[in-house]
């Protein structure tokens, strides 16, 4: 007997029916996590826990090409998808065609340079102090060499200016006068302050004489879809716009090297604006996941979703084919040396993809958390005429 119309039906809505059970069934089975069986309430370890989710995150964009093709198209692509990650696509897209101004606070002769105070408006309504350091007798246009400091009160110790007898010892032990040593060098150097710090604190912070208000900037950033670093990175690429309109300064070379927090801002200005030339991180290239996602860490270090991009190793490739230093103390204890290693062997595999091995180098400093002059200045003198 064939079956009437009624019959099709009621067999297709059955079919359909049973079908939906299963689907229900597979994907609630696709819920459940399997990986890890549940363990005792006491023996849970938090670090072990964020350990194990870092590792369940699989980068997008790690490197795993060979040639250059390969490392043109892997380049393109997570540029664009990090400056979204930073936030920086927004301050581009809202500030687009904002030329920054800035006016002259002093001017003080230091025998080999000319060094002068200024504020520069990095945003409509946010400014930055900055020393510039000119070179005397030296004609022509010179390299620029852009030196944001680290973590602490004072923003303006890496030109040479100090609060107090005790900081000028520790500056110059630990070789932090990165712009002074650019000036004395023949280079147009300007120290700027990063933003959160000096007077872009708030006033809650500056009354209590707090060294910076990262955490504010942090957690008021990230509720537009912005990132201290991506603030940071806006600020350093408005900088090369003022120097190249008013300084004497060789746009085709452009050099940044700050130390650890400096460091930071360095490595990631350098992936984001292609006017660098070199970019010279100091005491902080590492890996994400064995520096600031296993200890502590300020909080403007933290970029949301970073790790679904890929590595720090993937985020200083974009720096490729230009220069790339990175310079770092062997007894470094918050940015592991062997946690650098690691990140400095992927990293050559996307130097000889771009077929430019010899750009990129790591120094190895006899010592901690600071700056390595030597390490910096021997890289710079191979590669640039003065």
């Amino acid at each position: 007997m064939r079956p009437t119309n009624v019959m099709k039906h009621i067999y297709i809505i059955s079919f359909i029916t049973i079908m939906s059970i299963f689907s229900s069934n597979a994907q609630a089975k696709k819920r459940v996590r399997t990986d890890s069986p549940s363990v005792p309430v006491e023996a849970f370890d938090a670090q072990k826990y964020f350990k194990h989710i870092h590792n369940l995150t699989e980068g997008k964009y790690v490197f795993n090409g060979t040639t250059k093709a390969d490392f043109e198209r892997w380049q393109k692509a997570l540029r664009e998808e990090l400056k979204v990650k930073l936030g920086l696509q927004k301050l581009e897209n809202e500030l687009a065609g904002y030329k920054p101004t800035a006016k002259q606070i002093d001017s003080e002769d230091i025998g080999y340079a000319l060094r002068q105070r200024w504020v520069i408006w990095t945003e409509p309504d946010v400014p930055l102090t900055m020393v510039v350091m000119i070179p005397k007798n030296i004609e022509g246009k010179r390299p620029l060499m852009i030196t944001p400091h680290g973590h602490g009160k004072n923003t303006e110790n890496y030109a040479g200016i100090y609060d107090n007898e005790e900081e000028r010892k520790s500056g110059e032990e630990g070789e932090r006068d990165v712009a002074v040593q650019a000036a004395k060098n023949g280079f147009v150097a300007i120290a700027p302050a990063a933003r959160g710090f000096g007077i872009t604190r708030t006033n809650e912070d500056k009354k209590e004489d707090a060294t910076s208000s990262c955490r504010d900037y942090l957690v008021n950033d990230i509720l537009i879809g912005r990132t201290p670093i991506g603030d940071r990175v806006w600020d350093i690429s408005r900088i090369i716009d003022w120097a190249i309109d008013n300084l004497p300064v060789d746009a085709d070379k452009i050099i940044v090297s700050g130390n650890s927090g400096g460091g930071t801002i360095t490595l990631f200005a350098g992936a984001c604006d292609t006017r660098i030339a070199a970019s010279l991180p100091a005491s902080y290239f590492c890996t994400f996941k064995g520096s600031i996602g296993s200890m502590y860490h300020c909080e403007c270090n933290y970029i949301p979703g970073i790790l679904e991009l890929g590595e720090m190793a993937d985020i200083a490739g974009l720096t490729a084919p230009r220069l790339f230093c990175a310079i770092h103390g062997k007894e470094d204890n918050i940015f592991p040396i062997d946690e650098t290693h690691k990140a400095f062997s992927h990293l050559q595999t996307i130097y000889k993809a771009a077929g430019v091995p010899d750009n990129c180098e790591l120094y190895e400093g006899n010592g901690g958390h600071r700056y390595y002059k030597q390490g910096a200045w021997d890289f710079i003198f191979r590669h640039f005429d003065k």
